[in-house]
């Protein structure tokens, strides 16, 4: 066990921001996706974890303070110099002495970027500083708040493609929040899912999916001509553009696919789609018990 929380609890003045009762465990080599809307306390838990924020309740940890590390939604560094020094006199060595610090500048395609000042950088190479920095800490548990917020839809995408790449096959543990759920889909193994400073649910993604959705959902575009081909069928909560509908059995898939491709409808199957199932999780959230 790398960390639980319990019966956690921070406020604002009167406004309570996150209320944790049920514990949370994050074991070694979790990987674990925080989703929620605006408002839902998402950075307020990263920011309690690392004792930022005060709060009352339980988080227990065997770890220390430096077998930590976080990479914050927003990182402002001075511009007096280029990146390099800056990175050299924060980690206390030299590029050409470390061959680690060398492996991921490579890996992260920073070469050219080194001699730049901060302000002279790009959104996405700021971010990939940042994440060297946090990297070459080597921490057993990291934390990445909105690590591609503000980027375009490519930069984003080739980030996180690195970030899988430099992860696949690492036993490193992180919590990752994120608004982006193809980000997750690719990053995360278990969800934590927030609304409103509570918890709705936290596990596995395959689990919760199954819970929530079903063994599959099939998802179409929202029209009338779909509206009513699909008619009598057992509805998901979705996007107001779309249609999503739940797969109990392989049978009841297949009768809804051959129903689609009878009338030449374009449609999209998922096992994992974290969109949906964090939809149908908020709403289930919200019944009266």
């Amino acid at each position: 066990m790398l960390l639980t929380i319990q019966n956690l609890t921070v406020r604002y003045g009167a406004e309570t921001a996150l209320a944790i009762e049920a514990p949370i465990v994050i074991e070694e080599g979790d990987r674990v996706g925080v989703i929620g809307s605006n408002g839902a306390g998402k950075s307020t838990l990263i920011k309690s974890l690392l004792g930022i924020v005060s709060g009352q309740g339980v988080i227990e940890t065997r770890l220390k303070p430096e077998q930590m590390a976080v990479h914050m939604q927003f990182n402002e560094y001075t511009d007096a110099m280029p990146v390099k020094y800056i990175m050299e006199a924060i980690l206390g060595t030299k590029i050409a002495r470390n061959e680690k610090l060398q492996e991921l500048i490579a890996f992260f395609e920073f070469e050219d970027c080194l001699r730049k000042k901060y302000s002279k950088l790009s959104g996405g190479q700021k971010q990939r500083f940042t994440i060297i920095m946090v990297m070459m800490q080597e921490a057993a548990l990291t934390f990445y708040d909105e690590v591609t917020s503000g980027l375009d839809f490519e930069t984003r995408q080739k980030l996180v493609e690195k970030l899988v790449e430099w992860y696949k096959g690492k036993e490193t543990s992180f919590l990752m929040v994120s608004h982006y759920y193809e980000e997750l889909d690719q990053l995360a193994d278990k969800l934590l899912i927030l609304d409103r400073g509570k918890v709705i649910d936290y596990g596995r993604k395959e689990v919760l999916f199954h819970k929530y959705c079903g063994r599959a959902v099939i998802v179409v575009e929202h029209s009338d001509k779909n509206e009513a081909i699909l008619a009598g069928y057992d509805r998901l909560a979705s996007p107001a553009h779309l249609i999503a509908l739940s797969c109990t059995s392989q049978e009841k898939e297949r009768e809804i696919t051959e129903v689609l491709l009878k009338h030449n409808v374009n449609y999209k199957r998922s096992s994992d789609d974290i969109e949906i199932l964090y939809t149908n999780a908020k709403q289930e959230g919200m019944r009266p018990c």
